[in-house]
């Protein structure tokens, strides 16, 4: 029996590992988290961004801004 009990928490924290890598291989992916953890989340999965995609579209919002500025100044 004491083998028994070692091996389920031995099982315990190898699952505390896995899901703290899962997480970081989705965090550094910049992809979408994986089903497993959207289960334990409530079913939703959340959308993960990566800093590059988060700075292309701050360029491109900023360019769409100064367009409209500058027509509103034509007028």
């Amino acid at each position: 029996m004491e083998i028994l009990t070692a091996l389920r928490q031995e099982e315990s924290k190898l699952q505390t590992q896995l899901t703290g890598i899962r997480a970081a291989i989705a965090a550094l992916g910049g992809g979408y988290t994986s089903s497993s953890v959207a289960v334990r989340r409530g079913g939703k999965s959340k959308r993960v961004v990566s800093a590059a995609l988060r700075a292309h579209l701050s360029r491109k919002a900023k360019e769409r801004w100064a367009k409209v500025r500058a027509e509103k100044g034509k007028k």
